[in-house]
């Protein structure tokens, strides 16, 4: 065999590789395929999923678009006064549960808002594009500004549906108002124990 027949064999090979290469890299998407999104996004990428009938290759796409487009996105520090404000402002409407439920938790979802902005995502004023970025850094806490959100919104929630509301809402004020909240969120929602928070929200006549 002749050197030039080696070098075509071995240019041939290497095409064919590379060719495989970026077939399996258009297959797994831009952020590392489905895996890697399921691992990130958690309980988001099952959402999203559901949003798009079960369609993987657009929740995919959807997450990919979202990640490109925020993850780059480097949450703002909280001055600490500012962190305490706000966090006596959660401490009242939580308060203010036990006579207006419905009021609460509108008024946890729009602080929830007022702080996000201030950490640099974008305003409340543009909800959807707020809940993407949230949901890129804090994948596993934005679910309680949408619960929060729809519990204000619907005039059938039950008392309890928006004690869990609000529980929930409380994880992703955590994450915004501690000091390390400028990382991407990759544990468990902390402090949505209804032993640990639920006797704080118990609505008067409720027996409990």
């Amino acid at each position: 065999m002749s050197i030039l027949t080696t070098v075509l064999i071995i240019a041939a090979v290497l095409v064919v590789l590379l060719a495989a290469g970026v077939l399996l890299r258009a297959r797994m998407g831009p952020s590392g395929g489905t895996r890697s999104l399921k691992r990130r996004f958690g309980p988001e990428y099952d959402r999203t999923l559901a949003r798009h009938g079960g369609d993987a290759e657009a929740a995919d796409r959807d997450l990919s678009e979202r990640t490109e487009r925020y993850g780059h996105l480097k949450p703002l520090p909280l001055d600490p006064a500012v962190r305490e404000q706000y966090t006596a402002q959660w401490t009242t409407l939580q308060e203010r549960f036990v006579d207006a439920p419905r009021q609460a938790v509108a008024d946890a979802g729009a602080l929830i808002g007022r702080v996000a902005a201030t950490r640099g995502f974008p305003d409340a004023d543009r909800p959807e594009e707020q809940l993407d970025a949230l949901s890129v850094h804090h994948p596993r806490q934005v679910e309680g500004l949408r619960t929060a959100r729809r519990g204000a919104d619907s005039a059938s929630a039950s008392t309890e549906e928006l004690r869990e509301a609000l529980v929930h809402a409380r994880a992703l004020f955590d994450h915004l108002t501690t000091a390390d909240s400028a990382t991407v969120a990759t544990a468990r929602p902390h402090g949505t124990s209804g032993h640990r928070r639920g006797h704080l929200l118990k609505p008067k006549g409720s027996g409990a």
